[in-house]
């Protein structure tokens, strides 16, 4: 069996979790709930969280899809080198985000939620995994072999219109005609 990415699991978790804590943000705002303040800061955590983790990283084997729209995000994320490339670097702020998250109970669920990414991070950067962006790649036009001969352009022959129609006598005539004498 191979090895497991860990990474790729704490992605997907750490999207989520963002989305969660945005919506428990919105909630305890909308709500005017008694500490809501700590809402408001979820929301903009939820939103940082969320644009530091939709960009996926490339896997070390295998194909690796990247989501729509990636791209825009990727050369971002990119730009800030070490600090969002290391694994290490996004356990722990991912730990440090949640905790204000838990002092309210429209925004628990996104803080456990974190928690958890900054743990499956955390056991990705001690396997040695590392985020890598996924480039698009440059395709190149390639000309086709001389083997290879143009479509043709005319349709294939066909035989004179005169064989191809039947007409309806001869059709009436072959259904009474039995080849095969029948026994009298």
């Amino acid at each position: 069996m191979g090895k497991i990415e860990w990474a790729m699991w704490a992605n997907e978790q750490a999207l989520a979790s963002g989305l969660i804590l945005l919506t428990g943000g919105i909630v305890g705002v909308a709500g005017q709930f008694r500490g809501w303040q700590f809402a408001a800061y979820a929301i903009a955590a939820g939103v940082f969280v969320c644009l530091l983790e939709y960009p996926r990283s490339k896997r070390t084997k295998g194909t690796s899809v990247e989501r729509t729209g990636q791209y825009c995000f990727t050369v971002c994320v990119k730009s800030f080198g070490p600090l969002t490339r290391n694994y290490y670097v996004r356990a722990f702020l991912h730990a440090a985000l949640s905790v204000p998250a838990g002092f309210l109970l429209a925004t628990v669920l996104g803080c456990v939620c974190l928690g958890i990414a900054s743990i499956i991070y955390l056991a990705a950067a001690i396997r040695g995994e590392h985020w890598e962006p996924i480039l698009p790649k440059k395709e190149i036009a390639r000309k086709p072999d001389d083997s290879m001969k143009n479509p043709p352009q005319n349709p294939p022959p066909r035989p004179p219109p005169e064989t191809r129609r039947k007409r309806v006598d001869d059709l009436e005539g072959a259904a009474y005609d039995n080849p095969i004498p029948v026994g009298e």
